[in-house]
């Protein structure tokens, strides 16, 4: 092992990798109306306090049964931000579609009333999402890293 490389407990090994992946994914609420200037306006109010506690137990669970784990979670009345560390073969989209899918199902059945009211025939996530890829180094120093290999003559 390279004398740069300090082992990280936090780093996760398995028979041929080792990664470290996090991915920040946002989930918006659907809307009443498509139209852009109200999108907000009817989004408004969609989630509470609870709902938003359930939706992390949910969340959660939904993480350790794809061998995935929710590093961090928090929201307010229209979205949801989740930090999620997950393995390689675990495609985001796969991901993302269980935690939607899952945490709509449980959320509607639990709080149908306050959903129905709230939002369009009951769905509560719109269609799309948020994800980027995150990581302990910025790519500037990613960059420069790889940059400084000695490349053989």
């Amino acid at each position: 092992m390279s004398p740069r490389w300090t082992l990280d407990p936090d780093v996760r090994r398995g028979r041929s990798v080792v990664h470290d992946l996090h991915a920040h994914l946002v989930f918006v609420t659907r809307t009443a109306l498509g139209v852009v200037e109200e999108l907000r306006r009817y989004r408004r109010n969609a989630l509470n306090g609870a709902m938003l506690t359930r939706c992390e137990q949910i969340i959660t669970d939904v993480c350790a049964g794809l061998g995935a784990e929710l590093a961090e979670f928090n929201g307010e009345d229209e979205h949801v931000h989740l930090l999620v560390r997950y393995p390689p073969k675990l495609a985001i989209s796969t991901l993302v579609n269980s935690l939607k899918g899952v945490s709509a199902h449980y959320l509607r059945k639990d709080f149908t009333e306050r959903i129905n009211r709230h939002l369009m025939h009951g769905h509560l996530w719109s269609p799309s999402y948020f994800a980027a890829s995150c990581g302990g180094a910025p790519l500037a120093v990613v960059e420069e890293y790889i940059d400084r290999q000695k490349h053989p003559h």
